[in-house]
């Protein structure tokens, strides 16, 4: 395995850092689609015992990200572009409602959130990128003042986060998109539902097309070249 990852500092707790970082080196491609992944480099890498790993690698085989590899042992789960444009359907689903409850309350998306956005777009940053898109849709669903989207929505992120990240290594991020953000949080503010739905379905739509045609024809390289 080529995965290079940094001495975790003492603490009592690891799984969570454990899963952070592995979630993190799925989303980058430090850990590629397909790669097999063994608990005793984790641990000896990370300087951690093999417990946190082993309930780490679990809790990532809950969200899909990881998977039984052919034999034994685990491996991270491979790409399916289908899949993905049904997971962004849901997705779809979810943010047009909380644009529109967000809307009916008038509420205010932070600025900060925005400004985060502009200011990762284009950085090469690639988690710092997907992260600032997070939050901005993060703050939507709480003031949708629905706990329950936000809830759901996380199972759905967890895999947008590595396809999102895939994409950004293969290409550059679309130049639209916080225009496209700050549209959504200008017709949230002014109360304009319709208008924050209408603009949500399109913005997902783009991100959707963009995203699995993307990865439709890496995944078709990749087969030829195979």
């Amino acid at each position: 395995m080529r995965l290079q990852l940094d001495k975790l500092p003492t603490r009592s707790d690891f799984v969570e850092t454990v899963y952070n970082v592995l979630l993190d080196a799925i989303t980058d491609g430090s850990l590629a689609p397909g790669e097999r992944i063994t608990q005793e480099e984790i641990a000896e890498q990370l300087h951690v015992s093999r417990s946190p790993v082993l309930q780490a690698l679990r809790l990532l085989k809950n969200d899909g990200l990881i998977e039984d590899a052919p034999g034994r042992g685990v491996q991270v789960t491979p790409l399916d572009a289908e899949w993905v444009g049904r997971l962004y359907e849901v997705r779809g689903a979810l943010d047009a409602l909380a644009a529109r409850l967000a809307a009916n309350a008038r509420a205010t998306i932070d600025p900060q959130i925005l400004a985060q956005g502009q200011l990762m777009s284009g950085s090469g940053d690639i988690n710092g990128t997907i992260d600032a898109d997070i939050a901005f849709h993060n703050a939507i669903y709480a003031a949708s003042g629905n706990d329950l989207i936000a809830e759901n929505a996380r199972r759905y992120w967890v895999h947008l986060r590595r396809v999102m990240g895939a994409v950004h290594r293969w290409t550059n991020q679309r130049l639209t998109i916080w225009d496209e953000h700050q549209a959504i949080a200008d017709a949230i503010q002014n109360g304009d539902a319709d208008l924050a739905v209408f603009l949500t379905e399109e913005h997902i739509t783009k991100a959707k097309t963009n995203l699995v045609n993307q990865l439709k024809n890496k995944l078709a390289q990749e087969s030829v070249a195979a």
